[in-house]
């Protein structure tokens, strides 16, 4: 943002774009004419509300919901211009071995990868907020700012959306999540128990502490199997209930819980992270779930790197000088967003009926 600052008072900066946009609006004369808002100008007015907003959008900036897992936990990057309608990338699958050569040999075995192209789309996530002349008009009688609430509302709704379109992707406008079913991420098929009534469960509320620690060594035994032990997944992500449950289940006669066992014991795993986003029941997050009992958990190992894998943001989130509209002035916000690329699918595993 263009700015106008005081070095002794930092916070008393503003927007020079909106001191403009409020300068040459009507509703700065009419605060100024207002006996109980006390504004020597209409200059006066509309630095005073340039500030305010200022401070506002600095606010919202820094605002921080770690109730997003995957704004928290996934690699983000920004490699795509802004400007950008879509891009063009290659998923890899590492192939070739090494030998023993002799000297001034010709036959050296060939390493390659094979690539498969693909196109992420990018798409624009917008929100606004906005304040009336009376809510500045009051915000100048009483001495408050104005409500940072509405611009953190604003901010919330685009951070939500990112946070959807990482975990499920978006299908109708081309963007591709972790859990999408055609990422090319391998998925893991649990072990199935009975219960004293015969019928069948994947999830692990039905395990034993054996039987999930089975379940889990499972994925990384496949991982290594179908990549020849190229890829070694480092991060475990849970659903909250699950990793609950593994955070107070004990191993029989070992003083340790699934969670510290293998915290302490899984060779390559760095970090166990919870994530509402992987419940049965998370619609928006997750696609196999379902509002009823019929709904299946989902568990899923990656390898948190940028190298791997990322959420692709172009444009972060920002927030365009204001707009005057009637009796209000108006802040559009805006997010450019490709969804999740996946440059090695085999790094990561879904295992779905957790």
């Amino acid at each position: 943002m263009s700015k106008n600052y005081n070095p002794e008072k930092p916070s008393e900066g503003y927007d020079v774009a909106d001191f403009a946009a409020l300068k040459a609006s009507n509703l700065m004369p009419a605060l100024k004419e207002d006996r109980l808002c006390r504004f020597d100008s209409t200059e006066d007015a509309s630095i005073f509300f340039a500030r305010e907003l200022d401070y506002i959008k600095s606010k919202s900036y820094d605002k921080i919901y770690p109730e997003f897992t995957a704004l928290n936990k996934f690699p983000i990057t920004h490699e795509v211009p802004e400007g950008a309608e879509s891009m063009t990338y290659y998923s890899y699958e590492k192939t070739g071995m090494a030998a023993i050569i002799s000297n001034y040999s010709t036959d050296l075995p060939r390493a390659d990868v094979k690539g498969k192209p693909s196109t992420a789309f990018v798409k624009s996530l917008g929100a606004s907020y906005g304040y009336s002349v009376q809510d500045m008009r009051a915000s100048r009688m009483a001495g408050k700012s104005l409500d940072t609430r509405r611009a953190e509302a604003a901010r919330y709704a685009i951070d939500h959306t990112t946070n959807v379109i990482a975990f499920a992707g978006d299908k109708d406008n081309n963007l591709v999540g972790v859990l999408s079913t055609d990422n090319n991420i391998p998925l893991y098929t649990l072990s199935e128990v009975e219960d004293e009534n015969g019928e069948k469960h994947t999830d692990f509320k039905h395990k034993t502490a054996a039987q999930i620690l089975d379940d889990i060594n499972g994925m990384f035994s496949y991982q290594s199997k179908i990549t020849k032990s190229v890829e070694k997944a480092d991060t475990l992500m849970l659903p909250d209930s699950v990793y609950i449950d593994i955070s107070t289940r004990q191993i029989p006669n070992t003083g340790y819980t699934v969670l510290r066992f293998l915290k302490e014991n899984a060779p390559y795993l760095k970090d166990i992270v919870s994530a509402p986003e992987l419940e049965s029941d998370a619609l928006d997050t997750n696609p196999y779930a379902k509002g009823d009992k019929d709904g299946k958990g989902v568990m899923f190992l990656f390898t948190n790197s940028a190298e791997k894998f990322s959420l692709e943001i172009p444009m972060a989130y920002y927030q365009y000088p204001l707009q005057n509209r009637n009796l209000e002035v108006i802040v559009p916000c805006e997010e450019r967003v490709a969804g999740v690329i996946i440059y090695y699918p085999l790094s990561a595993l879904i295992a779905v009926g957790v």
